[in-house]
């Protein structure tokens, strides 16, 4: 898998991994992302386990509220990404 992340952005993948609670990733996403961000990301994610279990951009979208632009780029890297997005989905699927 090749990365093209800076070192600074390097840094960051690096400080998210540090964090060992849930609650210390809350405060760190809290003090370092604005409300908008976070409320986007995890759009994104339940856009992207919608997708994966099967839905129709339709009923995403009305479940959810994300644009078809939206949709269309989180399935666009479902199917030609980096697979991040299925690691993150099959541990959760994991854990569940």
């Amino acid at each position: 898998m090749a990365c093209h992340f800076t070192a600074q952005e390097k840094a960051f993948v690096n400080a998210l991994l540090k964090l060992k609670t849930e609650e210390e990733c809350i405060a760190f996403l809290e003090d370092i992302c604005t409300i908008k961000e976070i409320q986007d990301i995890s759009q994104r994610l339940l856009v992207a386990k919608m997708l994966n279990e099967g839905e129709k951009y339709q009923n995403i979208e009305k479940q959810t509220g994300a644009s078809t632009a939206t949709i269309s780029r989180v399935n666009k890297c479902l199917a030609y990404g980096s697979g991040g997005y299925k690691i993150v989905l099959d541990r959760i699927k994991t854990n569940d």
